[in-house]
């Protein structure tokens, strides 16, 4: 089996990092989203990645690299634009071959893993195995019909009245039955090739189309909210691990994480916590929930719920709670419990 990973997007929910980053790389418990998909790939015994790239794909190949540090061996493909997943699957033709594949948008957090769906599908070989979820609102997302034996019976992208509330969550496995179906689709209204429609060829010309409930924890990583949220449910399962320095003055208590390099210099730190490499906390409280990136400084901050990406700055601040701050911001004194900071953003109040 290979893998096929989708990492073009462009993150507009998620703005205004995504006009600095891609959304793939922002960090989960100080680990770029697209790090999490790859090792739950891995997991699965697989290592052989393709990896769909948009505007943002030199990044990305910077910060994953060729993928050996994480068990896999990563292909770069480049979409110039987007055109639908079903056009991703086209790109890379070549790549896959005749192999089995798992399709994985490169956004979405699934830490419980797909073992059990990819052995059921590796064991019956469906011509595609769908992961769905139930959600409250199904017409964001493509929805999957079963019939009363489970078998899928209609796919729908984002129907405006939907007939079911089972949603696809961005996880399919599929046979090279699929390269027929996606080779005799045309674009959508909105000008993309969907994998629907193509998943929807596929059953009306009698193939077997199969879908499995997820009953573990998932999370598209779309909006502020949901990387904040997925960041406290990783940090919860840390190993507590003390590699970097913490003075005589300072505490640390529950599930913490700090980094070789980093120096923690009279303050308290509450797990679930993590501390990045070559980062000083001084003077300062870190609550529980709160994943501080590399080479950042915290000095007189108390600081909760919250993601410090790499090199920013918070200083004499005296609460902030389910923040976002980004690389290379500097944050000053700020009555502002809630803060959401671009990369290389400067805040300060004036006096």
């Amino acid at each position: 089996m290979k893998a096929l990973v989708l990492s073009g997007g462009s993150g507009t929910r998620l703005r205004p990092f995504s006009y600095s980053m891609p959304k793939q790389l922002i960090p989960i418990a100080n680990r770029p989203v697209l790090e999490h998909v790859l090792a739950n790939i891995s997991a699965l015994g697989v290592t052989e990645v393709a990896v769909v790239v948009g505007g943002w794909g030199a990044e990305i190949e910077r910060e994953i690299g060729d993928g050996s540090r994480l068990g896999v061996r990563i292909t770069y493909i480049p979409q110039d634009e987007p055109l639908g997943l079903a056009h991703c699957v086209l790109l890379a033709r070549t790549f896959l071959g005749e192999d089995d594949f798992v399709m994985y948008l490169g956004d979405n957090m699934l830490p419980d893993g797909v073992g059990d769906v990819a052995r059921q599908f590796a064991a019956e070989r469906p011509d595609a195995q769908l992961v769905v979820r139930k959600v409250a609102d199904p017409r964001n997302f493509g929805v999957a019909e079963l019939d009363p034996a489970g078998r899928v019976t209609r796919l729908v992208e984002k129907p405006q009245q939907p007939r079911s509330d089972l949603a696809l969550i961005g996880v399919y496995f599929f046979t090279a039955a699929i390269h027929r179906s996606v080779a005799a689709i045309r674009p959508s209204a909105r000008g993309e090739l969907e994998i629907t429609d193509a998943v929807q060829h596929l059953l009306a010309h009698g193939g077997d189309v199969r879908a499995e409930e997820y009953a573990g924890y998932w999370k598209d990583t779309g909006r502020t909210e949901d990387v904040l949220e997925c960041n406290r449910r990783m940090l919860a399962a840390l190993v507590p691990a003390v590699a970097g320095e913490v003075d005589a003055d300072s505490t640390i208590e529950g599930r913490v994480v700090v980094e070789p390099g980093a120096r923690i210099v009279r303050s308290h730190i509450e797990g679930p916590a993590i501390v990045g490499t070559d980062t000083l906390v001084e003077d300062s409280h870190i609550g529980s929930g709160t994943a501080i990136g590399r080479g950042c400084l915290l000095r007189s901050t108390r600081l909760t719920e919250s993601i410090v990406m790499d090199g920013a700055s918070i200083t004499d601040v005296p609460g902030l709670h389910n923040s976002l701050i980004g690389r290379g911001a500097s944050v000053g004194a700020s009555a502002q419990h809630r803060l959401v900071v671009g990369d290389h953003t400067r805040i300060e109040v004036a006096a």
